[in-house]
C-alpha cells in the first residue's frame, strides 16, 4: 500500500510540474497562481452585491461568498455613480460608457466582468434601472455591486485628510471631498481578495474590448503599482510654474516623449496587491511626505487624485505604468484657448489606435 500510495505521489508531482512548466507557454508560475488567487475573489461585508447572468439583472441583497478553483475568473472594473439624481449629465454620460463597453466588451466563458458602483442612495436606484437595459445584450457574464458612498468616505477620510488641502478646490479639508481621492487609497479599502481593479471615469467611450486593457497589467514593471496615461493639455505646466522657474533644466511639465506633462486619472489600472506590498507607495501617503513633497515642488491643486499621482510621478516615475495615448484619448481643448495655443499640440498630439475616447471637461463626444 505505502508503494501504491509513493507512486500516487509522484505522479501527482509530476503532474504539477508538467502544468507549470512544461505546459501551453500561456501563462507561467506566477501568472497562474494569480489567477487562481483571483478565482477566490471576494466581496466585503459592506457591499450590496447584484450577481447577473449575460441576460438578466438580479437585484438580490446579501453577502458575497468566497469562490473556489472551480469559479470564473474576476475582472474588476469601478466607476463613481453619484448624485446622478440631480445631473441629467452624468446619466447621459454612463448611458455612453456602458453601452460602448457592452458592444465591444467580450470575455472567455470563465470569466466574469465584476462591475463595482459607487453610489448614494437615488443614484443607486437609477442606476439599477439603466443597467437592466444596457447589460440585457452583453456576451459575457457579469456582476453588479453597489456601494455606498457615504461608507466608503468614512473608511477614506482618515487617510486622504492631510493631501486634500494640497490637491481639492476648496482652502482646508472637506469630508466630502475625500470621495475624490478613492483610487489612492484603494487598496487599503477594498477586500484583499481583490488583487487588480480598473478604476474609470464616466465620461468615456470604448472603441475595443475591455479585456484587452487588463492585458496592459502584464506590461507592469517590477516596481510598477499603477498603469495611467499622461495628461494630453498642459495643465501641469502651469501647475509646476513656480518650480520651472526655479529649475529651467527640468522635465517637470514638459510634453512628451521626454518631458513629464502629469497624469489623467479618466483611465486607472490599480495594482491592488502592489500597492500594499510598496513600503514607497504607502510611505508617500503619510501627512509628512505629502507635505515635503508639496512644499518641494510648491504644488497647489484642485483634481483630487489625479494632482496626486503626477506630483510623486515627478519624484517617482517607477511607481507608474503609462499607458498609451490610445487608451486614454482625452478630447478637453480648454488650455488651448487659455495661453498655450503655441505649445498645445505638443501635449495634446496622439497618433495611436483610439481604444477609449474620454470627453473630459465636459467636451462632447460623437456618438457612432
Amino acid at each position: 500500500m505505502r508503494a501504491y500510495q509513493g507512486v500516487l505521489l509522484l505522479v501527482a508531482a509530476l503532474a504539477v510540474f508538467t502544468f507549470y512548466y512544461l505546459g501551453s507557454g500561456k501563462e507561467n508560475f506566477s501568472s497562474t497562481t494569480r489567477r487562481i488567487k483571483e478565482n477566490q475573489a471576494a466581496q466585503s461585508t459592506s457591499t450590496e452585491q447584484d450577481v447577473a447572468s449575460s441576460s438578466e439583472l438580479k437585484l438580490n441583497e446579501g453577502k458575497s461568498k468566497n469562490m473556489d478553483s472551480h469559479s470564473p475568473l474576476d475582472y474588476h472594473v469601478l466607476m463613481m455613480f453619484t448624485n446622478v439624481h440631480r445631473n441629467t449629465g452624468l446619466r447621459d454620460k454612463f448611458l455612453v460608457a456602458v453601452s460602448s463597453l457592452v458592444k465591444y466588451g467580450k470575455l472567455e466563458s470563465n470569466e466574469v466582468l465584476s462591475l463595482h458602483f459607487v453610489s448614494d442612495e437615488p443614484s443607486k436606484d437609477i442606476g439599477k434601472a439603466l443597467l437592466r437595459d444596457l447589460l440585457q445584450g452583453a456576451s459575457f457574464k457579469y456582476k453588479v455591486i453597489f456601494h455606498d458612498v457615504n461608507a466608503l468616505t468614512e473608511k477614506l477620510f482618515p487617510i486622504v485628510e492631510a493631501m486634500q488641502k494640497h490637491f481639492s478646490a476648496g482652502t482646508g479639508t472637506y469630508y466630502s471631498d475625500s470621495i475624490f481621492f478613492l483610487s489612492v487609497a484603494l487598496h487599503q479599502i477594498m477586500p484583499e481578495e481583490i488583487y487588480r481593479i480598473i478604476q474609470l471615469d464616466l465620461d468615456l467611450m470604448f472603441k475595443t474590448n475591455i479585456r484587452e486593457l487588463f492585458e496592459e497589467f502584464d506590461n507592469f514593471m517590477h516596481s510598477s503599482v499603477i498603469g495611467i496615461a499622461q495628461e494630453m493639455q498642459p495643465v501641469y505646466r502651469h501647475t509646476f510654474w513656480q518650480y520651472r522657474r526655479e529649475n529651467p533644466n527640468t522635465k517637470v511639465g514638459e510634453p512628451p516623449p521626454d518631458g513629464l506633462p502629469g497624469f489623467n486619472s479618466g483611465v486607472m489600472l490599480l495594482n491592488l496587491e502592489a500597492m500594499r506590498q510598496s513600503k514607497l507607495y504607502n510611505q508617500l501617503l503619510e501627512p509628512n511626505a505629502v507635505r515635503q513633497l508639496a512644499e518641494k515642488y510648491h504644488f497647489k491643486g484642485h483634481l483630487g487624485d489625479q494632482d496626486f499621482f503626477s506630483m510623486i510621478g515627478m519624484e517617482h516615475p517607477e511607481l507608474f505604468y503609462v499607458l498609451d495615448c490610445g487608451w486614454n484619448r482625452q478630447l478637453c481643448t480648454w488650455w488651448r484657448d487659455h495661453g498655450y495655443m503655441d505649445i498645445f499640440d505638443e501635449y495634446y498630439r496622439c497618433e495611436s489606435q483610439i481604444k477609449i475616447l474620454h470627453g473630459n471637461c465636459n467636451t462632447p463626444i460623437l456618438k457612432e
